[in-house]
């Protein structure tokens, strides 16, 4: 192997007792067929995030709008959302005070994808297309000869009798599962040199896809709507209209993405494997509102604690969450400050003290050894799959990670005897980075990286192991309920 050095210490006496009592699964089934069902059900962020807030309404969860102005209190259960793709969660302690903290698992919710133009029209060759532009840096080359759909969120005009003027627009998330769509590859009889010089993907020229036939039954052509709708093909409103419920001249606009129509899958011999695309970073994204969920299922849960249990989950950060709702946004501030100001925060301090007392763990997917490309690890860092959640390190700060985080991080590990991995990557490669850095400089918080191990990120096909994602999901459910604790141990206070 890669000399990876993975640790499964024995618990102490006294975690052993809260191991029991803890020990039982949220569900019968493993988390992995349940990630399976987000996965599928979750083909853009939009999706993801309403996924989400279906499953903490379900718990109990009141939603809260930007816009109004909150009535929080002590044992409460909140989320609320930005943009529709950005869901911020917290579960309030019912002994919590002014200046406590908050513990945090950040994710995201977006994914490397083509996504279409806003004029997407292109007919050549005798075929109907669709023009793309890159979303985040994807592996490309495995969009080829994949049977796509679409997904995303579109806004409606409301023609219903209550509206009848119909300028009232509505939020309409619309998923095309079929494969409607395939970006092509060239004839190997046609580029003889593919397999030794390698396939280099010029995205303007190649990503295209294929829509229909130049003049599909019933196509009204390429016309522009009256609304101002930019220039798309008729067809695909028609499609898309069908999808939503309503008629294809009431679609005022649009932002959708290529997806793959395969369903995710348990691979490997022993189904020791998740198959699926969106992994990273959807895969951290569902542990941590099912660890936050399963820790708040019932008042006792809350009865005893001091602290905020909180997730977020973020749009953008594929291409760098410099957006009104990703982490580099003011979004996760806002948030801490509303809820700090509801509870009775007005005294001096309050925020910055919550902020001190906090942690972080920013939970995105991690680089697991690769069989076939061994060279590429660091020895003594090359996390295995199944192994356990890998904690992320790097001294120039493109991971947040620290002694305090990783050590707070490792002992939930070591007390309940769950596996851990370390990560850093080689002195003579680039370090890729995450919400982490950006979050904790903005915030002050002290944060970890963490994330479970995977092969084929960016791909339109990921992988990784089952083991991880069933003990990720109990380091988060141990460390949400131990988090007190913990940090005054790291703090060096009593």
């Amino acid at each position: 192997g890669g000399g990876m050095r993975t640790s499964t210490t024995r618990p102490s006496h006294r975690a052993q007792s809260a191991t029991r009592a803890l020990r039982a699964p949220a569900s019968t089934e493993g988390m992995a067929k349940s990630l399976l069902r987000f996965l599928d059900a979750s083909p853009s962020p939009f999706h993801a995030a309403a996924q989400c807030a279906t499953r903490l309404r379900a718990a109990g969860y009141q939603e809260l709008k930007e816009s109004d102005a909150w009535n929080l209190s002590c044992g409460g259960k909140y989320f609320t959302m930005r943009n529709g793709s950005t869901l911020l969660a917290f579960a309030v302690g019912n002994k919590y005070e002014p200046g406590n903290g908050v513990c945090a698992i950040g994710a995201h919710t977006d994914s490397p994808c083509p996504k279409l133009k806003p004029i997407s029209t292109q007919s050549k060759c005798g075929v109907k297309q669709l023009a793309v532009q890159p979303y985040g840096g994807g592996l490309w080359y495995t969009w080829f000869d994949r049977d796509l759909g679409l997904a995303g969120r579109m806004l409606v005009r409301d023609k219903s009798r209550e509206n009848a003027d119909a300028k009232k627009l509505k939020h309409v998330l619309v998923h095309v599962d079929r494969p409607i769509l395939r970006i092509p590859t060239l004839a190997i009889h046609l580029d003889r040199d593919v397999n030794s010089a390698g396939f280099k993907v010029d995205f303007q020229k190649h990503m295209p896809a294929v829509l229909a036939g130049d003049d599909p039954a019933g196509s009204n052509g390429n016309q522009v709507l009256e609304n101002g709708m930019p220039k798309q093909h008729w067809a695909l409103l028609e499609c898309l209209a069908r999808e939503a419920g309503c008629a294809a001249e009431d679609i005022a606009d649009m932002e959708l993405q290529l997806c793959d129509t395969v369903p995710g899958a348990l691979g490997g011999l022993n189904e020791e494997f998740v198959f699926c695309g969106r992994l990273d970073n959807l895969c951290m994204s569902y542990l941590a509102i099912e660890s936050l969920i399963d820790v708040t299922k019932s008042h006792e849960d809350l009865e005893e604690e001091s602290t905020i249990r909180f997730v977020s989950l973020f749009d953008h950060e594929e291409v760098g969450s410099c957006s009104a709702q990703g982490a580099g946004s003011t979004v996760m501030m806002d948030t801490l400050r509303r809820i700090a100001a509801a509870l009775g925060g007005s005294q001096e301090g309050a925020v910055e003290r919550c902020l001190q007392n906090s942690l972080l763990v920013s939970a995105d997917m991690a680089h697991a050894h690769h069989p076939n490309y061994m060279d590429r690890h660091e020895p003594e860092h090359a996390p295995i799959i199944n192994k356990g959640v890998v904690i992320k390190h790097n001294a120039n700060q493109r991971y947040a990670t620290n002694s305090m985080s990783a050590l707070l991080f490792r002992e939930v590990a070591r007390e309940n005897a769950l596996p851990i991995q370390e990560f850093v990557v080689r002195s003579d490669m680039a370090c890729g980075s995450t919400i982490g850095p950006i979050i904790a400089s903005n915030s002050g918080m002290l944060t970890v990286d963490v994330g479970i191990p995977q092969l084929s990120m960016h791909s339109v096909r990921e992988m990784c192991g089952v083991k991880d994602v069933d003990t990720t999901f109990e380091h988060f459910r141990y460390l949400y309920k131990d988090f007190a604790r913990l940090m005054k141990m790291v703090r060096g206070q009593s």
